[in-house]
């Protein structure tokens, strides 16, 4: 069996507050494999948000392993491991963050320069992709212009400009409307299994979980089920 896009060993997050040690992630486990959609479905409170950012590189566990693609992330110094989540790991958030003084096509944009991508090369790759995603008339919009389900595809075009193998999501539909979530999550579904990427996808709704290949949950800090 191929190796894991990304690989979670027994990681452990814990939290220092005023009432003493929090434990969030006690022993986590997961693995995603290249093609695989797996819905994430847990209560609020439970260490979602917690998991994705670690599975994402955005923080690191207190104990344990993430493999990126069999990359050992702990073994790594700060720019080794800043260029390994740049270049393998798209993130999609619940609120889309885009730069509101930057144009849609300058959103995507920035984050190719940043990954080292020349400038041509990026402005191309960032119109392809807000194509795929109806929104050639839309790409010299500020965000402030554009509406929820607009942003947010944006958001996910950004998101996939550095050519992931991996794709993170944190309810990345919960602000919409229940129709535009239908159709931005179709379009989400459709962008990465067309790319073969390994996809995680934290979401409350149960319908949207049902048309990923698996789920997972959280349970006093293991991940079970799937």
């Amino acid at each position: 069996m191929a190796e894991p896009s990304l690989a979670l060993r027994g990681v452990e997050r814990r939290y220092r507050t005023e009432a003493g040690e929090l434990p969030v992630l006690r022993g986590a486990d997961l693995d995603l494999r290249a093609g695989e959609i797996v819905a994430l479905v847990a209560p609020s409170g439970t260490g979602k948000s917690t998991l994705l950012h670690v599975a994402g590189l955005l923080e690191k566990p207190d104990a344990g392993q993430v493999l990126v693609e069999g990359r050992d992330s702990g073994r790594l110094g700060d720019d080794d491991r800043t260029a390994l989540r740049r270049g393998t790991i798209g993130f999609v958030y619940q609120f889309h963050h885009l730069l509101p003084e930057f144009t849609a096509e300058e959103n995507v944009v920035l984050p190719q320069l940043a990954a080292s991508r020349g400038r041509r090369e990026a402005e191309a790759r960032a119109r392809e992709l807000l194509s795929a995603f109806g929104l050639d008339h839309r790409r010299d919009h500020r965000p402030g212009r554009l509406s929820g389900g607009e942003q947010q595809r944006v958001a996910i075009a950004r998101a996939l400009a550095n050519g992931p193998k991996v794709l993170l999501a944190d309810e990345p539909t919960g602000n919409l409307d229940v129709g535009t979530a239908d159709l931005v999550f179709t379009e989400l579904l459709e962008a990465v299994r067309g790319r073969g990427l390994a996809a995680l996808i934290a979401t409350h709704n149960p319908e949207l979980a049902a048309r990923m290949d698996r789920t997972v949950t959280l349970r006093d800090g293991y991940v079970v089920g799937g």
